[in-house]
């Protein structure tokens, strides 16, 4: 007889499983019975370990955003020391290349934020402010404040641009594109702050 799993895989087994259905099919399209099928636990387990379907997508989104945070805080550590020494070009292009690469490597973090663009989970509207807004903020700062005369507006839109083509490169699984993706995404973002 095999033991029963313990409750913290338990719960990471609901979070993996939650996290590829809310990927794929959205919060809307995701129903707690999936969740549980997926995770192979019965309702009364998912519940006990997350709660309700709104508390586990906001935990599966805190995650996300605990990533995408990490990978742009040090990010933006590279890019200021680049701008700092003179290359903001280098500082822009490697900023752009770290987060393509992130989201080519977690495709689940882009497909989750494309979901609740497109009015999923409109309930729970808490998460842009708590969650997009300071990384899009940090993220703007940083690079209008490395370049003299970028208006803070305009740099906010190259970067709005550059999440929304990402996140829909990402989604869109056409890896062979790759390089040429980046060579283009690189470009645009160096047209845009006058590099």
């Amino acid at each position: 007889m095999s033991a029963a799993p313990s409750p913290d895989a338990s719960r990471e087994r609901i979070l993996a499983a939650a996290t590829t259905l809310f990927a794929e099919y959205g919060y809307d399209g995701t129903s707690t019975r999936r969740i549980a099928a997926e995770a192979q636990l019965n309702m009364a387990t998912v519940a006990y370990h997350v709660g309700a379907k709104a508390d586990l997508y906001r935990e599966v989104m805190r995650r996300a955003h605990e990533a995408e945070a990490a990978l742009l805080r040090d990010a933006l550590g590279e890019f200021a020391a680049l701008a700092g020494a003179g290359d903001p070009a280098a500082a822009a292009t490697g900023l752009v290349d770290r987060y393509l690469d992130f989201c080519l490597e977690q495709p689940h973090i882009p497909a989750l934020w494309m979901r609740r663009w497109l009015s999923d989970a409109a309930e729970i509207a808490e998460l842009e402010a708590a969650y997009a807004r300071p990384l899009i903020d940090a993220v703007r700062d940083t690079v209008a404040g490395a370049l003299p005369g970028a208006r803070p507006e305009d740099v906010e839109l190259t970067v709005w641009t550059v999440l929304w083509s990402t996140h829909g490169f990402c989604r869109s699984g056409i890896r062979e594109q790759v390089p040429r993706f980046r060579a283009h995404l690189r470009a645009l973002v160096l047209r845009e702050l006058g590099l």
